[in-house]
């Protein structure tokens, strides 16, 4: 199962690694990344979405921001899991983020636990 993380700061990805390297060690998941919109459509268009279980976004990129990301996902490949993370967790962000259709809403710092378990509901895993 793929999951893609959508972040402009580079460390998310080794960030990403250690927090979840029990489950790629298991197979669960594995990660691929993305540092911009624009990339993370690129990856989508490569690789398509039926290889991705989940996208993770951050909201705030330069260029386009995880919102208009979220709706071009959705226009393109409907029913494709999006979670948006923000480390502004305001209403505005969040009410925004449903009405596009996020599937869930992560605020940062990310509590690694939390989003696991979101995860596995999200995607029916136990």
């Amino acid at each position: 199962m793929v999951v893609l993380v959508v972040d402009d700061e580079l460390d998310m990805e080794m960030l990403f690694q250690q927090k979840f390297r029990r489950e790629i060690k298991q197979g669960k998941f594995a990660f691929a990344f993305a540092h911009s919109g624009e990339e993370a459509l690129r990856f989508l268009e490569g690789h398509g979405a039926t290889e991705l279980v989940l996208i993770l976004s951050d909201i705030n990129m330069p260029g386009m921001t995880g919102i208009e990301l979220l709706k071009r996902i959705k226009e393109k490949y409907g029913k494709q899991k999006v979670f948006l993370v923000t480390a502004y967790g305001d209403e505005y962000n969040y009410q925004q983020a449903i009405a596009a259709g996020a599937d869930d809403f992560v605020n940062k710092p990310i509590d690694f636990e939390v989003l696991k378990t979101r995860m596995y509901q999200v995607l029916g895993i136990s």
